[in-house]
């Protein structure tokens, strides 16, 4: 029986009732959640893990760190490192979106490493796969994509990216209404290129019966991917992404009624105004889904800093309602990232999930900021670096510098505003 089924018939698993405790909530709420789909709680039947994490509705919001090989850069160990890196920086779920050699072996690595939920994306192994076998996209069979996700499932991976929204429909919604960069996705355009050369379906959309009776068997939860979410602001908000969103939204009324978890992958590259709208559609065409949300990034003119970018704009989403953040590095566009790349990417992802937190009013989000604020007026560094999101960053600042007094910091020394303070308002 999947979450959802155990949900259904009132009984509580372990995960159920581990979120309840993490999220201050009771496990009633998280029963209620999963039932109604508004709630996700990844994990497959076949992968034991020590954080199990909910997201979605009444919960904190939560981040996704991407790592994976590349043709130019397979070093397995590295991406175990940044995997690992991430944990510790706060990182609530793994993604594997290897593309280099020995796939498999990198997966099931990362798998029996990671103490958090991992997704994949099997497009990627599809057609890595199928590009050995048959020098050509096109030519992979149906067949051949479905004994992967079969393969990846018996893996233990816990929620994978499905591109079903990327139909022949949409497709020509594209071509009429042309963008600045028509696809961006890996996995959309992988796709695209499948249905225009053959002239055929979406398989994914096409055979959504039986993605479902998969992920049934498994207790994968569906990340119904964005394969035409926009790559730039000026394409956000667009037909082809609401043609897009609209379909997705009919997938997961089905795969819930099946009691199949689903979330809903969104853009991108969207300018602050539209991101509360996106997320406000998401919700409505969506049944509530559990929102994940790369970014989104607020403007295309930061290469470089677009952890930046992305904290801005997942902060505005956060706060609107989107569930899920995908950090977003300083490489990205650029480079496979690098530990230091990962951990920034984390860190910006995990301060915009906790400022949304505040804003949503989470249970308990604001208690960590009351107790650094009573650190910094009583200037008791040593607990300020304790409770701050990245605790070695600080503390290598304070050591760097030479205040007069252990009672100060060196931006104002002897004229500390708090200390002023402190004297003139005696109570």
């Amino acid at each position: 029986m999947t979450q959802i089924d155990q949900a259904r018939a009132g009984r509580t698993t372990p995960q159920m009732r581990r979120v309840a405790r993490c999220e201050r909530v009771s496990v009633d709420f998280i029963r209620k959640g999963l039932v109604n789909g508004t709630i996700v709680i990844p994990k497959n039947i076949r992968h034991h893990f020590e954080k199990p994490c909910g997201i979605g509705k009444g919960l904190k919001t939560k981040i996704n760190a991407n790592i994976g090989t590349s043709k130019d850069s397979s070093d397995i160990s590295g991406e175990i490192k940044k995997m690992k890196l991430s944990i510790e920086s706060g990182a609530d779920a793994i993604m594997d979106l290897s593309t280099g050699k020995r796939i498999e072996e990198t997966r099931r690595k990362i798998l029996s490493r990671s103490k958090v939920p991992v997704g994949t994306v099997p497009i990627y192994e599809i057609v890595i796969n199928g590009l050995k076998r048959h020098g050509s996209i096109p030519d992979i069979t149906v067949e051949e994509m479905f004994a992967v996700l079969e393969k990846q499932a018996r893996d233990g991976v816990d929620f994978f990216t499905i591109h079903a929204g990327v139909t022949k429909r949409a497709l020509d919604i594209l071509k009429r209404n042309p963008r600045l960069l028509d696809i961006v996705s890996r996995g959309g355009a992988f796709l695209a290129e499948w249905i225009m050369a053959n002239n055929r379906e979406n398989p994914f959309y096409e055979n959504f019966d039986r993605v479902i009776d998969l992920a049934k068997r498994h207790d994968i939860t569906l990340s119904l991917g964005d394969g035409l979410r926009p790559g730039s602001i000026l394409d956000a908000t667009d037909k082809p992404q609401l043609t897009e969103l609209i379909t997705l939204g009919e997938l997961q009324r089905r795969a819930l009624k099946r009691g199949v978890q689903v979330m809903i992958e969104g853009p991108g590259h969207i300018p602050i105004d539209q991101i509360e709208a996106n997320v406000i559609l998401e919700k409505s065409i969506c049944n509530g889904a559990p929102f994940y949300v790369l970014g989104p990034l607020v403007t295309d003119i930061a290469p470089g800093y677009d952890h930046i970018t992305s904290a801005i704009g997942g902060a505005i989403a956060g706060s609107a309602g989107a569930d899920f953040l995908c950090y977003v590095t300083p490489a990205e566009h650029l480079r496979l990232p690098t530990l230091a790349d990962v951990k920034d990417g984390v860190i910006a992802a995990k301060i915009a999930a906790h400022a949304a937190d505040i804003a949503k009013g989470v249970n308990g989000a604001i208690d960590r900021d009351r107790q650094v604020s009573k650190a910094r007026a009583e200037r008791n560094w040593k607990k300020q670096f304790a409770l701050a999101i990245d605790p070695v960053k600080p503390k290598e600042y304070r050591k760097s510098s030479k205040p007069g007094s252990e009672d100060v910091c060196t931006m104002c020394g002897e004229y500390c505003s708090i200390k002023t303070a402190e004297k003139c308002l005696k109570r």
